[in-house]
């Protein structure tokens, strides 16, 4: 099999795998463009598909450091960039852990993790990877990947719930949600929503969104009762669409993608909801729709 088409062979699981370590797709085709460049100029390798991973795994860290400095001077909060995955753009999601990892509120728990935490989860809980391989993949010795992928899982496991059981499930809440917002309707509105729950606002200083996350059902319910009720949402089209795994609100203003709201959920309750409206984070979404 000649370069090309081995990297062609294992491209969506090196793409899925920089975007969990990024948690911005542009980001992460750069990252295998550069990695597609040094396998280009390499000799023979053993084993291509360990050897791709390592190289961009270990290109991803080397741009965490930056980003992690970019995001702190973010206007507003900061979300991953959504990715509509009806493609399999991300890699299978046959499991809650696959379907998890690239979820917008586990991504932002990534946030957290040191660049080598990250890595161990995304390659322990998306990809399956032993601790050995790991390991490999991190330069380090196996007891070391080990500590970093159990730091890893207590930061994110302890303030996480799990889905709900079926898409069925939940594209019914994310109708019904969508059903009482847009018909005012606050007390069904609140009975959708945990008493924790959070909304997020992206708009990254260049579209109009929350500055702040807004906290406790009956503040979330009138935020978005009240985005409902405005007049330019009367001309905007709205459709549920797959993003990074789960049922999603899509909206379209005029052709234009003008917001995509995700949602968290624990059984029949809405646990976080996560609106990115910032166009720079809609291009690579507004990119796949054309």
């Amino acid at each position: 099999m000649d370069k090309l088409a081995e990297f062609t062979e294992n491209r969506a699981r090196l793409f899925g795998l920089a975007y969990r370590l990024l948690g911005e797709a542009t980001e992460a085709e750069d990252v295998l463009q550069d990695a597609y460049l040094r396998w280009e100029a390499s000799g023979p390798v053993d084993v291509p598909a360990a050897w791709l991973t390592t190289v961009v795994t270990n290109l991803c860290l080397s741009r965490l450091g930056s980003a992690r400095a970019r995001r702190e001077r973010y206007v507003g909060p900061w979300l991953p960039e959504p990715v509509l995955t009806e493609d399999g753009r991300l890699g299978p999601l046959e499991t809650v852990e696959q379907r998890e990892s690239i979820s917008l509120g586990v991504l932002m728990l990534l946030e957290r993790l040191s660049p080598p935490e990250r890595a161990a989860f995304v390659l322990r809980e998306a990809f399956g990877y032993p601790h050995a391989e790991i390991a490999d993949v991190l330069g380090v010795d196996e007891a070391h990947a080990r500590q970093l992928y159990r730091r890893a899982r207590a930061h994110v496991s302890e303030p996480r719930r799990r889905f709900a059981p079926s898409t069925a499930h939940r594209e019914e809440i994310v109708l019904r949600f969508l059903a009482a917002a847009t018909e005012g309707d606050l007390a069904g509105l609140e009975k959708l929503l945990a008493e924790d729950v959070v909304a997020w606002s992206d708009g990254g200083g260049k579209a109009t969104a929350a500055r702040r996350p807004i906290t406790g059902p009956v503040r979330v319910a009138r935020f978005f009762a009240g985005l409902a009720a405005h007049p330019r949402a009367a001309g905007m089209d709205i459709a549920i669409r797959t993003v990074n795994g789960e049922p999603a609100l899509v909206l379209h203003e005029a052709g234009e993608l003008y917001m995509i709201v995700s949602f968290d959920l624990a059984g029949d309750r809405v646990t976080a909801v996560h609106a990115v409206l910032n166009p720079d984070k809609l291009a690579y979404a507004a990119a796949q729709e054309r």
